[in-house]
């Protein structure tokens, strides 16, 4: 196994990676930085966009462009000129909240959940957004919403709640996206960090980025540990499998000078992007949303 940075943008929080098959390259957000980066790791090319609030996470969409959450919704963004514009964005949203982690399913739908900003209140919701532009709730009593991802059949939703160190595993319907049977799945308590990003292998095993405790855990589909990768700084924050074989495990990383009230000592990798190879497992494709 090999682990090493990548030759891309540092970030303040660096989120929600995407490995996007048809173009080979890595997408990828600095929530607080407000951009979105682009990553060709054969050629080394780099772009990026940035946008005026805070983005949560991303994805590509199959008409072309991308979807980006912003604080109050899903907004398109134009990669040709890095204008964005209101997709599907939540009427009355509570102040305190604002929209975090998001994936597209296998449908296409993009599902993504809000987060109590004052890390206190379980107000947030998990939302499924139609190619139309509707919202609809499938969950709600979310602190922190991180890592929604799919077992490869699309049976179970794992989702995490990072204030109560918990992924949840649902039974989920991929042809209505609808979710039942919620149930605590894993506890990370154990592992002295919370769990952020999440990814799923082609076997099944779940890959979560523990935020603090400065590693990757992945457990197997009946929640025992397969794996624990340690890291050089200790607020990994999100995974994805990528490369021309899926066979390699990128992670963001968080600065935190950006999030003063941590009190952490300064590091000299903290927010910078990281690459694992060797690790003999593979990934899944990520959809692109279908609207």
């Amino acid at each position: 196994m090999k682990l090493h940075k990548i030759d891309a943008p540092r970030c303040l929080v660096g989120e929600g990676p995407v490995w996007d098959v048809a173009e080979q390259a890595l997408y990828y957000v600095d929530i607080l930085g407000k951009k979105l980066h682009r990553y060709d790791p054969v050629s080394g090319a780099v772009r990026s966009w940035e946008v005026t609030k805070p983005i949560g996470s991303m994805a590509l969409r199959a008409k072309g462009g991308a979807i980006i959450a912003l604080p109050d919704g899903v907004h398109t963004l134009d990669l040709e000129t890095g204008a964005t514009a209101p997709f599907a964005c939540e009427q009355g949203l509570d102040p305190r909240l604002q929209f975090n982690d998001g994936k597209v399913d296998r449908r296409g739908r993009f599902v993504v959940g809000t987060t109590d900003t004052k890390i206190s209140d379980d107000l947030g919701q998990v939302y499924s957004v139609g190619a139309d532009g509707s919202l609809s709730v499938i969950d709600t009593g979310i602190v922190i919403s991180n890592g929604p991802c799919w077992s490869p059949d699309d049976k179970t939703f794992y989702f995490a709640d990072s204030k109560r160190f918990v992924i949840y595993a649902y039974d989920y319907d991929i042809e209505t996206g609808r979710t039942s049977n919620k149930r605590e799945w894993v506890n990370t308590r154990e592992f002295g960090g919370f769990p952020d990003g999440t990814t799923v292998d082609a076997e099944g095993r779940v890959w979560s980025a523990l935020c603090e405790a400065g590693k990757v855990v992945a457990w197997n589909a009946d929640g025992t540990v397969a794996q624990v990768i340690d890291f050089p700084v200790k607020l990994t924050s999100s995974v994805i499998f990528g490369g021309a074989n899926l066979d390699q495990l990128y992670v963001t990383s968080i600065n935190p000078s950006a999030l003063p009230f941590l009190k952490m000592d300064a590091e000299p990798l903290a927010g910078e992007t990281f690459v694992v190879e060797g690790l003999g497992v593979r990934g899944l494709p990520e959809p692109r949303f279908a609207g």
